[in-house]
C-alpha cells in the first residue's frame, strides 16, 4: 500500500496521452535524446583536454 503499481502508471499514461497527444512526446524524446548527445559529447572533448 502507498506505491503505485504497474497498472496504476499505465492508467496515469494512457491519461497524459490522451490529454496531450503522441506528438508532444515525440518531440519530448527528440530532445531529451539530442540533450544526451551533446552531454556524452562535451565529456569526451573534457577527457580529451585532460589528457593534453
Amino acid at each position: 500500500m502507498g506505491g503505485l503499481s504497474l497498472w496504476h502508471w499505465l492508467i496515469v499514461l494512457l491519461i497524459v496521452i490522451a490529454i496531450f497527444g503522441t506528438s508532444k512526446f515525440k518531440k519530448a524524446g527528440k530532445d531529451l535524446g539530442e540533450a544526451v548527445k551533446g552531454f556524452k559529447d562535451a565529456l569526451k572533448e573534457t577527457d580529451k583536454c585532460d589528457k593534453q
